[in-house]
C-alpha cells in the first residue's frame, strides 16, 4: 500500500516492473516546467502525487495555460491531501478509462477479475461504470492482457487483499497505467455482479491467511453490469453539490437490481463529504438489457428535499452515442446541451419531478391515516417542494 499509495513512487515501481506508463516526469522545479511540457508535448496532465478522486489535476493545451493551472493543482492538492507535490503527463487524446480488479493472497497467488469501464466522468470523477467495456478496441485478448500486467503491477510490489489498476486505454488499444487503488473501489458491485464473487469476503479471507483457492481460469464473467453513482448535485449547474435533508426515499428493487446505500429519510447530506447519496447497480444477460434494466430502476428511484443527478443518468441510457458504446472520459463535456440541460434530460427532470410528486401525496396520505397532522416543513399546507414540483407539472 505504501508502494502504490504515492502516484510518482507508484510510477517508478511500475517502470522498473516492465508495466507501460503514460509518458511523464517528476516536476523538479516550476523554472524547469515549460521546458518539461514542451518535451512531452502538449496537451499534457498536472496531477496530484499524493491524490485520487480527480483532485488536483488539470488538463493543459498550451504554455501560456500552463503556470496558472500548476499553481491551481498544487493548491488543490494541498487542501486535499495536504501535499502540494504536484507531476506531469502526456494527456492521452480521448482515452477510456479502464481498470482491472485484483485479488492477492499470502501465498503468491494473484488474478484478476475482468475490468470495469469508468469513462463517463465529470471533473476526473467517475460518475458511471460498467463491466465489460463496450468498446470496439476490447477484445478478450485484449483485456487478458491488460489482466496480465495488472497481475504482475500488483506482485511487483508484494501486494496482499483486493486492489485495482487504473489504465487509460487509447483509440488503437495501447494501454498506460496510471495508478493502483490500495483497497476496494466505490465500483466494486458490478465485478461481484459479472463474477459471482464476494469481494468484502474475499478481503477478509486474505487478511486472514487464507490462500485464494482458485486459479484464473476458474474466475468466469457472465453477463452485463452498469453502476450510476447518485449523487446529492445538481448537473444543470455544472454538477454542484446538492445538501440538505432528505425527505422521501424510495429506491427500485426487482430482479437484477442492487442499490448499496447508507442512506434513509430524515438523512442529512453535508456539504463537507462526498455528496454520494447510493451506488445503483443493474445485472442482465446482455448490455442492452441491462440498459432498459437501467432506465426502469432509475425511473423507480424518488427521492426529495434535496437534487440529484438522477435525471442526468436517465438522459445518460438514452443518448445515442452511450448506447453504442461510443464513448471516452471527455463523452460528458460534449454532451452537455443534451444530458444536462435540455432535450431528454429536460423530460428526465419532468418525469422524476412526477414520480416524486406522486411519492409525496402517498406520503401525506399515509400520515393523514394515521393522524399525523404537523406539517413537514414546519409551516402550514404543502411543503415548499411538494408545491414547486406541482407548479412544474
Amino acid at each position: 500500500m505504501e508502494a502504490m499509495g504515492y502516484k510518482t513512487a507508484a510510477r517508478a515501481k511500475m517502470i522498473e516492473a516492465g508495466v507501460p506508463v503514460v509518458p511523464g516526469s517528476t516536476i523538479d522545479s516550476v523554472e524547469h516546467l515549460p521546458a518539461l511540457a514542451k518535451e512531452v508535448g502538449y496537451p499534457v496532465m498536472l496531477k496530484a502525487a499524493g491524490g485520487g478522486g480527480g483532485k488536483g489535476m488539470r488538463l493543459v493545451t498550451n504554455e501560456h495555460d500552463l503556470l496558472p493551472a500548476y499553481e491551481r493543482a498544487r493548491s488543490e492538492s494541498m487542501k486535499a491531501f495536504s501535499d502540494d507535490t504536484v507531476y506531469l503527463e502526456k494527456a492521452i487524446v480521448r482515452p477510456r478509462h479502464v481498470e482491472i480488479q485484483v485479488l492477492a493472497d499470502a501465498h503468491g497467488e494473484c488474478v484478476h477479475l475482468f475490468e470495469r469501464d469508468c469513462s463517463i466522468q465529470r471533473r476526473h470523477q467517475k460518475v458511471v461504470e460498467e463491466t465489460p467495456t463496450p468498446s470496439p478496441v476490447r477484445t478478450d485478448a485484449l483485456i487478458a492482457e491488460m489482466g496480465a500486467v495488472a497481475v504482475r503491477a500488483a506482485k511487483a510490489v508484494g501486494y496482499e487483499s483486493a486492489g485495482t489498476v487504473e489504465f487509460l486505454l487509447a483509440e488503437d488499444g495501447s494501454f498506460y497505467f496510471l495508478e493502483m487503488n490500495t483497497r476496494l473501489q466505490v465500483e466494486h458491485p458490478i465485478t461481484e455482479l459479472i463474477t459471482g464473487l464476494d469481494l468484502v469476503r474475499e478481503q477478509v479471507r486474505i487478511a486472514a491467511g487464507q490462500p485464494l483457492g482458485y486459479t484464473q481460469d476458474d474466475v468466469q464473467a457472465r453477463g452485463h453490469a452498469i453502476q450510476c453513482r447518485v449523487y446529492a448535485e445538481d448537473p444543470s449547474t455544472g454538477f454542484l453539490p446538492s445538501p440538505g435533508r432528505i425527505e422521501v426515499l424510495r429506491t427500485p428493487s426487482g430482479p437484477g437490481v442492487r442499490d448499496d446505500s447508507g442512506a434513509y429519510e430524515g438523512a442529512e447530506i453535508s456539504s463537507y463529504y462526498d455528496p454520494l447519496v447510493s451506488k445503483l447497480c443493474v445485472w442482465a444477460p446482455t448490455r442492452a438489457q441491462a440498459i432498459d434494466r437501467m432506465r426502469r430502476a432509475l425511473g423507480e428511484y424518488v427521492v426529495t428535499g434535496i437534487r440529484t443527478n438522477l435525471p442526468f443518468h436517465l438522459a445518460l441510457m438514452s443518448e445515442p452515442e452511450f448506447v453504442a458504446g461510443d464513448y471516452d472520459t471527455g463523452f460528458i463535456g460534449r454532451h452537455e446541451a443534451t444530458l444536462l440541460t435540455s432535450g431528454s434530460a429536460g423530460g428526465a427532470r419532468h418525469a422524476m419531478t412526477l414520480g416524486a410528486a406522486i411519492a409525496q401525496a402517498f406520503v401525506d396520505q399515509d400520515e393523514a391515516k394515521r393522524g399525523v397532522t404537523a406539517p413537514r416543513n414546519g409551516g402550514g399546507g404543502m411543503s415548499p417542494w411538494r408545491l414547486g414540483a406541482i407548479a412544474k407539472l
